[in-house]
């Protein structure tokens, strides 16, 4: 069969996910969303939560040793939060840069506070998707939500979906960082089939990339993993990142692999290439 069965790339969106890895620093977090963009990923994500909302009481007075000294952990967490100026800028920013700036919310006043930013898309996090009433009134605010399925059972997930009709399902073990025989990522093909009509998508907490690969010919589109300036820095989502150089790699990989598994299954294509390899290498028949 000749190229004329022309293939067809799926298009896998990436998300690099800086999530409280900037810590609270602007210029480290414009390094990071520098970073994407130089990588070729689509989106950069960070958190976005109120913690007067989201730490639970009993955790609020807690000491914590802290890169800025000994404080509460609710005064750690308001540390890592950007403001709405701050957002405004980073949105901005990223804006300029041509790569697309989006959040995970936490809660309704995050919501409300990133919807007025920019209302095109968000993400519910795998430990918020129980939150109906939250995951409704996101959908509400944004044109594309997201949600992860991480810690959430079938019918958890099912729930969620109900509520809030997501755009995007992504298949997600919240272990940090999780051992690769538990990532189960053949649930991306169930998620497929059980849900026709939604984008699936994977955000992994893996160590390395090969695993991630997989998840493109198990029929993934979009793709999250978390980023870092170096792994060795402040944070408990540091070690589970991926660093510059990986997600140089984790980009190209994702596309290489599109670009080689775009045709269905058929007869054998002969191309160019091979047919003048073939010329070149194979015996001509006897007369």
């Amino acid at each position: 069969m000749g190229v004329e069965a022309a293939g067809k790339e799926e298009y896998v969106n990436i998300i690099a996910e800086i999530g409280i890895n900037h810590n609270g620093d602007m210029e480290l977090c414009k390094k990071l969303i520098m970073l994407s963009k130089t990588a070729g990923a689509d989106y950069v994500k960070i958190q976005k939560r109120n913690p007067d909302v989201c730490v639970p009481e009993a955790q609020k007075t807690k000491m914590r040793d802290t890169p800025w000294g000994k404080m509460t952990y609710l005064e750690y967490k308001w540390k890592l939060e950007f403001n709405l100026e701050q957002i405004q800028e980073l949105s901005k920013y990223s804006d300029s840069l041509g790569i697309k700036f989006m959040v995970s919310v936490w809660d309704k006043d995050s919501v409300d506070l990133m919807a007025a930013v920019d209302n095109t898309i968000s993400k519910i996090p795998s430990a918020l998707i129980t939150d109906l009433e939250l995951c409704a009134y996101a959908r509400e605010k944004f044109q594309k939500l997201i949600i992860s399925t991480g810690m959430s059972t079938e019918e958890e997930i099912e729930a969620c979906v109900k509520a809030c009709n997501p755009d995007v399902i992504m298949h997600t073990n919240s272990t940090y960082p999780c051992p690769n025989e538990e990532l189960n990522l053949r649930y991306i093909q169930h998620l497929k089939a059980k849900w026709t009509g939604k984008e699936i998508g994977y955000s992994g907490h893996e160590y390395g990339l090969v695993t991630t690969f997989c998840t493109i010919p198990l029929g993934a589109t979009w793709v999250e993993r978390h980023i870092t300036w170096d792994r060795q820095m402040w944070g408990s989502d540091q070690m589970s990142s991926v660093e510059p150089t990986g997600l140089m790699k984790l980009v190209k990989g994702i596309r290489d692999i599109t670009a080689a598994i775009k045709f269905e299954p058929q007869e054998r294509i002969m191309f160019p290439a091979e047919n003048i390899k073939k010329e070149s290498l194979r015996p001509k028949p006897k007369a």
